[in-house]
């Protein structure tokens, strides 16, 4: 990680499991929720309408039971826009 910005290794779109009682900045619980398309645009590109939503105004995280008590699977929500294969 590079020591003056943690989220230039992060992927929009990664998912971590995580063992904080609180998330990072930039990160959401998997937890199935629907967001605004609107506000998070560059993540709906990626997820398209794969977890649920209507894919007009919201989308669906992927919902990701914990493996252990005190673990959470979370999403980037922020961070660099993954270069993809063709």
């Amino acid at each position: 990680m590079h020591p003056g910005n943690p989220e230039i290794d992060v992927y929009i779109g990664e998912i971590r499991l995580f063992s904080y009682a609180r998330l990072p900045l930039g990160w959401l619980p998997a937890d199935g929720r629907l967001l605004s398309v609107n506000h998070f645009i560059a993540l709906f590109s990626l997820l398209g309408t794969t977890y649920g939503g209507d894919g007009e105004k919201d989308f669906a995280l992927p919902r990701l039971e914990s493996p252990a008590p005190g673990l959470q699977y979370c999403i980037a929500v922020g961070g660099v826009f993954p270069r993809l294969q063709d």
